[in-house]
């Protein structure tokens, strides 16, 4: 399968994966959510694991890897998950478009990558212009948002780590064997973070909704759109990979627009506008200047 494709799908249920979180997360606590979502993927992930008979290394170094994904998969799960009752998706979504800025150090300290040159940090300053104008209208923050706000920082910052030192490891191994070992990993992580928080099955206040976004996340979010992100994550920079929490929140907005009847400002308009020609900068602006500079 191209990488351009599958970028495409990781952009496409990230987009989705704000509001299916809020919605999965009205009527079923956090931590029932994110772990019902989890374990609908392990099972879907070891029926194909089985029916195309794809090894699952359990070596050393396969081990490692799991574990540097777990890292990004509970730690970025689990405070996200807690963060949905505090605030908006649209709050969200802009939190995690910040990730790309995080990733790039990380990747210079820990993998030796290269500084982002001029036309890079421009490019990131008009997306990240273009995140603010897009979500300041969604930004009604209530007494107790500072500590969703937190809790989306350090979630945020397990994501961007994790994607890095997953980088750092040297295997090559089938993207759905990672996933699994991921999931089989986090798993027991994911329980016993039920039962410190929660621990009860309130079932009778389930709603469909939030039933149908656990699924959802379970299918898509958790287990294609895992497959696809170790996918992508084997052949592009960690970087070129976290750009894509760029372009999410437009479409995450847009989305909620449609479904939960939210207004489409000119804010949105102007900021989709302006994430996009920050991206256009950040790949192909040094080409450019190199054309200029030839002329």
């Amino acid at each position: 399968m191209k990488v351009s494709i599958c970028y495409l799908i990781v952009i496409a249920i990230w987009s989705t994966t704000p509001l299916g979180i809020v919605w999965s997360s009205e009527s079923v606590s956090p931590t029932m959510a994110v772990m019902l979502r989890m374990i609908i993927a392990a099972i879907l992930g070891t029926a194909i694991l089985v029916i195309f008979r794809i090894k699952l290394p359990v070596s050393n170094t396969a081990f490692r890897l799991y574990g540097y994904s777990t890292l990004g998969l509970f730690g970025g799960m689990s405070c996200g998950y807690m963060a949905s009752t505090y605030v908006t998706s649209g709050f969200m979504s802009l939190v995690f478009g910040l990730s790309p800025i995080f990733t790039g150090l990380l990747a210079r300290k820990i993998l030796n990558e290269p500084a982002f040159d001029s036309s890079k940090k421009l490019a990131m300053v008009v997306c990240l212009v273009g995140l603010s104008v897009v979500c300041w209208d969604k930004l009604s923050l209530s007494a107790d948002s500072y500590i969703g706000i937190l809790l989306l920082l350090i979630a945020m910052f397990f994501f961007s780590l994790s994607g890095v030192l997953v980088k750092s490891v040297n295997i090559s191994i089938h993207p759905l064997a990672t996933t699994l070992g991921t999931l089989y990993c986090s798993l027991p992580l994911f329980f016993i973070a039920w039962l410190l928080t929660d621990g009860q099955l309130n079932v009778a206040q389930w709603s469909i909704r939030s039933l149908g976004s656990i699924v959802y996340l379970g299918i898509f979010g958790s287990l294609i759109g895992l497959i696809a992100y170790f996918f992508v994550l084997q052949r592009l920079a960690t970087s070129t990979v976290a750009l894509s929490t760029l372009i999410t929140p437009s479409f995450a907005i847009a989305l909620g627009a449609i479904f939960n009847n939210e207004q489409i400002s000119h804010q949105l308009v102007m900021g989709a506008l302006l994430i996009t020609l920050g991206l256009g900068i950040y790949f192909w602006g040094k080409r450019f200047s190199l054309q200029r500079i030839k002329l």
